[in-house]
């Protein structure tokens, strides 16, 4: 027969194990190798021609297309294009102007280095960048990152942090690892998020009530308002509460439509209308700055210079651009030189996680405007390294995509990512032109900008869905949100992704195996056992002891459907050769079904004794009359004994 002869093949093959096959349905093909030793010249010519080809393949055409993406859409720009990317840039600008100055106070840093991160990062990632819809600026959640690892030590540090930001995203890309953003879970990123927006909101308490707040955890920051509690200054809760009133209203203006819902059936009326609400809510905080802008102007104007501001007030914010030129590796502080390593030793464990978490904010955006289309996180690695690089160069601090900012973006009609080059022209004229009138915006009217756009980022929502979809889903979830709301943000974050991927490797350790009897067409009862995943190391020692204490248990033969592992390694190789010896040792038959070639050739690595799979039930039922055979050959002494 077929496998009778395969079987004789291995054998002669290899007298130390038996690996049998019981079927020709399936063939095994072994490469034959030449027992030469390969010769120190012959490997560096091999590398040298793998680096050749490796070489050639990154600077193809399709390849550098797809590492500069302005390639691909730029030859087929049209007007209507143009007109709609200048469309949303200018709203964008619009909006990142007051925003950026408002995150550069969260971040602990004057006014100006919010413009400074708002300019050239968003003209970089024209270039490289792969989605449309991001805005390349300071976000709530990196300027709430960059505060807590700053610790007050001023713009040299965030400008050396940015550039370390993007160096290490750079570094990712190049070495393709956007895929570790696979291992956040919604959970996670859902619980870190609402912690990170109700941080914020909770920092920004003392801007809004005019209080002297420290902190960067909540206790911390709550425990500072309430010492603080009795030097409220009422001039500045009264304009930030009343911003905040106005922000909300505006936002709900740009969500009312007139008319038919089917944008087809409208009048022109009714669509100028809609379009009005829509561009007067997209462009709300620039409304609220602009008017709190001019009312402080005329209240100074007409008060006495020896008279206190009822409310503080920006300041003055140096005009024109900033210099070009690279960051400081040294500092000095107290007459002392603080030397790269002593710095990086200060912002501690941020400096990894702080990219991560650029990178995450920047793929949610990417994944939410995507439409369906696929979104290469690695080159967004190597798009938001390269807008941080650039942006260090101009004395910023670390920026990403903006998930505010995109909505209105994606809502403006931007067709290419060239729109960002519309928002630096924006912000670089404001830069240069308009810095002399910020001076007199009330502090706590960006304190209520801030609030107004993190308040609707504490995702709520998503409990009652994960709750009905899978309820120990929350446990990572509702861990992280804790954790960064009570630990420093950084060690609560790690915490986070630590238990999601003690969950991931617990399921892992812990494969799913059915345990059901049967019976053949012959008559012969066997314990059929279906792991549900690969065996790898963590599960392997599982696998063994449940598959010994039942085959114990039932003491029958028993027969291993591997039709969901499809994969296995060295450490599950010798469990399943310590496996099939305890087998042989009792005379009890094992058998794997359906085991795949790649499978094999793992456990074929370690030579077991015993080895039988087939993959045609039909075969079976040979199979255990062969094993019936034999088990009774061996006992036949013993029953003749007695």
């Amino acid at each position: 027969m077929p496998d009778r002869d395969t079987n004789s093949s291995m054998n002669s093959h290899d007298d130390t194990y038996k690996c049998s096959l019981g079927s020709d349905d399936f063939i095994l093909v072994e490469e034959v190798v030449s027992g030469r030793k390969t010769s120190t010249v012959e490997a560096v010519q091999g590398i040298c021609l793998c680096m050749k080809q490796k070489l050639f393949k990154t600077v193809a055409m399709k390849n550098v297309r797809r590492r500069v993406p302005i390639l691909k859409w730029l030859p087929c720009y049209t007007i209507e294009d143009g007109l709609g990317d200048i469309m949303s840039g200018v709203t964008v600008g619009l909006t990142v102007i007051p925003q950026s100055m408002a995150y550069a106070g969260l971040a602990g840093l004057p006014p100006q280095y919010g413009l400074y991160g708002s300019f050239l990062g968003a003209f970089i990632y024209t270039f490289v960048g792969s989605c449309k819809d991001v805005p390349m600026g300071p976000t709530a959640i990196v300027s709430l990152m960059t505060y807590s690892t700053l610790h007050g030590y001023g713009p040299e540090y965030a400008t050396l942090l940015c550039f370390l930001t993007g160096v290490i995203q750079l570094a990712m890309g190049v070495c393709g690892l956007g895929i570790i953003i696979d291992f956040v879970s919604g959970p996670v990123s859902s619980g870190f998020t609402s912690a990170v927006a109700l941080l914020i909101i909770a920092s920004q308490i003392k801007d809004l009530i005019g209080v002297h707040g420290t902190g960067s955890s909540l206790w911390e920051m709550m425990c500072s308002l309430y010492k603080d509690i009795n030097t409220i200054s009422y001039g500045d809760t009264v304009i930030g509460v009343g911003c905040i009133v106005f922000l909300l209203v505006l936002r709900v203006i740009a969500e009312v439509r007139i008319g038919p819902t089917d944008p087809e059936q409208q009048s022109c009326v009714q669509k100028y209308t809609n379009k009005s609400f829509w561009l007067i809510g997209s462009i709300r905080n620039s409304i609220i700055v602009i008017s709190c802008t001019i009312m402080s102007y005329m209240f100074i104007s007409a008060q006495d210079e020896k008279n206190e501001l009822p409310y503080k007030i920006i300041g003055t914010i140096p005009a024109g651009l900033p210099e070009f030129r690279l960051p400081q590796f040294t500092m000095q502080r107290n007459n002392e030189t603080i030397g790269f390593f002593e710095i990086m030793s200060t912002m501690k464990s941020n400096v990894v996680v702080l990219p991560l978490i650029g990178l995450l904010e920047n793929i949610s955006i990417c994944k939410a405007f995507a439409n369906g289309k696929t979104v290469d996180a690695t080159q967004e690695l190597l798009a938001i390294g390269l807008c941080n690089i650039g942006n260090s160069f101009v004395q910023s601090f670390p920026g990403s995509g903006s998930f505010s900012r995109s909505a209105v973006n994606n809502a403006s009609g931007v067709r290419t990512p060239l729109g960002g080059l519309y928002t630096s022209i924006l912000v670089i004229v404001a830069l240069l032109f308009l810095t002399p009138y910020f001076y007199y915006i009330p502090k706590t009217c960006l304190a209520a900008v801030i609030i107004t756009a993190v308040v609707f980022m504490v995702e709520v929502r998503v409990v009652k869905p994960i709750y009905r979809s899978k309820k120990s889903d929350l446990i990572p979830g509702m861990f992280t949100f804790f954790a960064c709301l009570f630990l420093p943000l950084e060690i609560g974050v790690l915490f986070g992704i630590g238990l999601n991927l003690t969950s991931i490797l617990y399921h892992a350790a812990r494969p799913k195996i059915s345990i059901q009897e049967y019976k053949t067409r012959a008559g012969f009862k066997y314990l059929m056992l279906t792991p549900d995943r690969c065996l790898v190391f963590p599960s392997a020692d599982y696998v063994r002891n449940l598959v010994t204490k039942h085959s114990l248990k039932r003491d029958m033969p028993v027969v291993i459907d591997c039709s969901h592992v499809y994969g296995a390694d060295f450490t599950a190789a010798k469990v399943i050769e310590m496996l099939t010896k305890d087998f042989s040792d009792r005379g009890q038959a094992l058998f794997f079904y359906n085991l795949k070639p790649s499978v094999v050739d793992v456990f074929r690595g370690v030579k077991p004794k015993e080895l039988v799979f087939y993959y045609n039930k039909k075969e079976l039922d040979r199979l255990l009359q062969k094993s019936t055979e034999q088990r009774y050959t061996m006992l036949q002494p013993l029953l003749q004994t007695k």
